[in-house]
């Protein structure tokens, strides 16, 4: 059975109401902008300037606003664990794949804080970010624990 190509979005805009809808994880982003399908059908495309976030969410009737839009401590998930200011001063941090080719042009595609929420995903435009900082890295390749010793054969008992 085909899954669903659409995923539930809610976009967070700077000055103007929140839109929800669904977009198509393959082909929302758009050189002008978010392409976004109404509730009521209308496909609508969404500048980049407008738009804080593009959160992907479980369910529409769930708060669009990050719970909690920081860490409490360091994040146990592997990636690369990041800071994001928006150029109306609020932060949120979240944590990005450690490579970096899946990257898109148009911005970053991060987890949030506490990913069993509501949002599951958030886009964050480039438009939308006045910084964006790493402030480490989980789970680094380079940090590989040391293997424990082979234990040494076991000794003869009559010097065989």
């Amino acid at each position: 059975m085909a899954t669903s190509t659409t995923k539930k979005a809610v976009i967070r805009r700077f000055q103007r109401e929140s839109l929800a809808g669904y977009v198509n994880p393959l082909s929302y982003l758009q050189p002008t902008g978010v392409e976004l399908l109404s509730a009521e059908g209308q496909v609508v495309n969404v500048p980049y300037a407008e738009i804080k976030t593009v959160s992907f969410v479980r369910d529409f009737d769930a708060a669009p606003e990050v719970e909690r839009p920081v860490f409490l401590n360091r994040p146990k998930m592997e990636g690369l664990w990041m800071r994001f200011t928006f150029r109306d001063g609020e932060v949120m941090e979240g944590i990005m794949p450690n490579n970096l080719l899946p990257v898109e042009p148009y911005g970053f595609s991060v987890i949030p804080p506490h990913p069993y929420s509501a949002q599951q995903r958030v886009f964050l435009p480039r438009p939308a970010l006045r910084s964006a900082e790493v402030l480490g890295v989980v789970g680094s390749p380079l940090k590989r624990r040391k293997e424990k010793a082979a234990p040494e054969a076991q000794i003869g008992l009559f010097g065989e």
